[in-house]
């Protein structure tokens, strides 16, 4: 089945056992757990592609498997080969619910939100005796993909969840979360990670990831911004080389040449999406370096917040309706050459 919550040809995390760069925060949470001071519900925050699944998918097989684990354990790693890993990852456990962008039963298409008719889910699922007289975990991969109907489903569990009820909500921008949710969840941020541990994520994943540029893993994780996310499509493809052309033209404004736009352009047509995306990504962290490095006026400033709404509606429709991708690098640059010269 399509997913929206993973990267085409990756391996969903909830198949994946082990985690890089959070074990202090893993630590932590473990001490919580064996201290009887484990929230009903976590916020788990931070950027795309740092492990905020991954570590949901752990917490949640650590509790359906008994959450008792070794007197010396520090972290909630279950064994792969423990019957519990292997339901979590097929999504067959009968005390698991997951919330995600994914096609109901019958359809195809992925939905642009997660879907009403899996909120709805949420309170019979909890209505019920868990089958194991344990636990019973929800997901939400992620809560920016709610609507505002959903959001307030959900809420409505939130607010009095029943015993032994555990909700871990994935979330890459908790500030713009309902206050609300907020409130009645406990906010775990994770960070970026390092260099080494973005290296060692591709690693482990590298037997399981199809077109991956094994020559490319260490400028990828140097590129990546603590993101595996990110640094896994830089690996695979022209990723470092659709990054590098953009930051070139970035360099050359006001005035990138038409020929090196043409070239990108005729790059990003046809790709599966990798492409445009590590496109806008390399213009989005240009301007954010660029509104924060103190070198332009707030006259100019202001003109560059308009380009960047620009930017991200022009990707999403070019995106949804696999717009001529020339025209949309062409009508970009030419956005910000004229805030590079208001």
């Amino acid at each position: 089945m399509s997913e929206g919550d993973i990267l085409s040809g990756a391996p969903h995390p909830r198949t994946r056992t082990r985690l890089f760069g959070h074990a202090g925060q893993e630590a932590d949470l473990m001490g919580d757990w064996r201290s009887g001071r484990f929230p009903h519900a976590l916020l788990i925050g931070g950027p795309e592609g740092i492990g905020k699944a991954t570590l949901a998918y752990r917490i949640a097989r650590f509790a359906l498997a008994g959450g008792v684990g070794r007197p010396d354990q520090h972290d909630f790693e279950v064994p792969e080969g423990h019957p519990v890993s292997r339901q979590v990852a097929a999504l067959s456990h009968p005390d698991l619910l997951v919330l995600r962008r994914a096609p109901e039963a019958g359809e195809e298409r992925i939905p642009t939100v997660i879907p009403a008719e899996m909120v709805r889910r949420v309170r019979p699922f909890f209505g019920s005796t868990a089958a194991g007289g344990g636990w019973r975990v929800c997901i939400v991969d992620a809560v920016d993909d709610l609507n505002a109907f959903g959001a307030n489903a959900l809420l409505k569990t939130l607010e009095e969840p029943p015993p032994r009820a555990l909700f871990l909500l994935v979330c890459h921008a908790p500030g713009r979360v309902l206050p609300t949710i907020r409130s009645r969840t406990r906010l775990v941020r994770l960070r970026p990670l390092s260099d080494a541990d973005v290296l060692a994520a591709l690693d482990d994943l590298r037997p399981d990831v199809e077109e991956l540029d094994e020559t490319a893993l260490q400028a990828a994780s140097s590129s990546a911004g603590g993101s595996v996310r990110r640094a896994l499509v830089l690996a695979r493809g022209a990723g470092l080389e659709v990054r590098a052309a953009t930051l070139r033209m970035l360099e050359q404004l006001p005035d990138a040449r038409p020929e090196e736009m043409h070239a990108l352009g005729a790059r990003l047509q046809g790709d599966r999406g990798d492409g445009l995306d590590l496109f806008v990504e390399a213009v989005s962290d240009w301007i954010a370096e660029t509104a924060t490095g103190g070198r332009w006026e707030r006259r100019r400033l202001v003109r560059l917040s308009e380009v960047w709404e620009k930017v991200r509606r022009a990707a999403a429709e070019a995106d949804t309706f696999n717009l001529d991708r020339k025209a949309l690098v062409f009508r970009i640059f030419t956005e910000l050459a004229e805030a590079s010269r208001a």
